[in-house]
């Protein structure tokens, strides 16, 4: 047993001692492959690390930093898609780029890290690498919450409900249960992603008026509006997309006919100027808002054209009242036509509402993705 003055003078001993050196966390699991023209990394980081995601230039590269990691993976990485090459460079991963690119998913969930870049345009990828500007980050249980406020909206719409059941298909199944079903399940898609906030215009089985949907999206301020619809019409089968225009053809119109109920959408907000330069104003959003509304249809297009069948000009125009709010963009898809019976056994099973769900989720991300680098370039 130590006597006094020996234990004193052990504790002064142990005092004097240098503290113990931090053991650093490790990046535990790393891959890198193609996903169409783009490519997916994917990294295991113990929960809430802290991350950040940079582009340079000369040579066209990208710079993962995770502070406080060692990076016991991803040294034996090759390249995919636009990533020419990858390795550790003064402690953090450099991937290097066949040209510039565009973010499409920079998310973590848990103890995965995902990102995914596709091939993209020059000018905003000069102006992040030329400028310092971050990519994206994320990590740390204190700054996700701040993030999460600033992101986009977009809002889906699932068709029909309450009273309305929609299009009633020959087994019975009714339109307003696989669109809710679906948009339920692209929901959770894209909050995973975590690139935007979601919501619904209606999470149940209640009635919901036209013009109440085109106002849910636009009192939120929303920075997408998406309608979900399987509906009726002989000899169609398939899937589609609509944005806000005269019919195209006669089955545009005649869905449009169908949908239409009544058509209660506001007017813009616009400032306190005077009629001829609140003319141009309005007649600017719109335009921009119809823009928006195409680039978003062309990213549906592709994307649904990669997993599911697609009616024949998949892209068309009508005047469905969901799609005249003049300051958001809009679209209509029909995932299928329930009058078909292909389309309604594939509408019914889980694993085909999934498929869709993930194919919208990437048309959204890539619509955000291609938001944000214009806004970049022109904002």
């Amino acid at each position: 047993m130590l006597g006094r003055r020996a234990l004193a003078s052990l504790m002064l001993g142990l005092a004097a001692l240098p503290a113990p050196t931090e053991v650093l966390a490790a990046v535990t699991g790393a891959s890198l492959e193609a996903i169409g023209p783009g490519a997916r990394l994917t990294i295991t980081l113990p929960a809430g690390a802290r991350w950040k995601l940079l582009a340079a230039r000369r040579p066209n590269r990208l710079l993962l930093e995770v502070p406080g990691q060692a990076w016991r993976a991803a040294t034996r990485l090759r390249g995919a898609g636009p990533v020419r090459a990858a390795r550790i460079e003064r402690g953090r991963l450099r991937l290097d780029l066949s040209g510039p690119v565009a973010l499409r998913r920079a998310a973590s969930s848990g103890n995965q890290l995902v990102i995914e870049v596709v091939p993209g345009a020059a000018a905003p990828f000069a102006r992040l690498a030329g400028g310092g500007s971050v990519m994206a980050e994320g990590g740390g249980p204190a700054s996700a919450a701040r993030r999460t406020a600033d992101l986009p909206l977009v809002v889906l719409d699932p068709g029909h409900g309450g009273r309305d059941p929609g299009a009633i298909g020959t087994r019975g199944t009714q339109e307003k249960r696989v669109v809710l079903a679906a948009a339920i399940q692209l929901k959770r898609v894209l909050e995973a992603g975590g690139r935007c906030r979601v919501a619904l215009t209606r999470s149940n089985d209640r009635f919901v008026a036209l013009g109440a949907r085109v106002d849910f999206a636009r009192r939120r301020q929303a920075a997408l509006f998406v309608s979900l619809h399987a509906d009726s019409a002989p000899g169609a089968r398939g899937a589609s997309v609509y944005t806000l225009g005269d019919s195209s053809d006669s089955l545009a119109g005649a869905l449009a006919r169908r949908e239409n109920q009544a058509d209660r959408a506001g007017g813009l907000r616009l400032p306190s100027v005077p009629p001829e330069v609140q003319a141009i104003l309005a007649s600017l959003i719109q335009a921009e808002t119809r823009i928006g509304s195409a680039r978003m249809a062309q990213q549906v297009v592709a994307e649904l054209g990669e997993d599911v069948p697609l009616l024949p000009n998949t892209h068309r125009q009508a005047g469905f009242v969901v799609l005249k709010a003049p300051d958001v963009p809009a679209v209509l898809v029909e995932m299928g036509f329930l009058s078909d019976p292909q389309d309604e056994a594939a509408l019914r099973r889980a694993d085909h509402r999934a498929k869709l769900a993930r194919a919208m989720g990437r048309a959204i991300h890539g619509w955000l993705a291609q938001s944000r680098d214009m806004a970049a370039v022109f904002g």
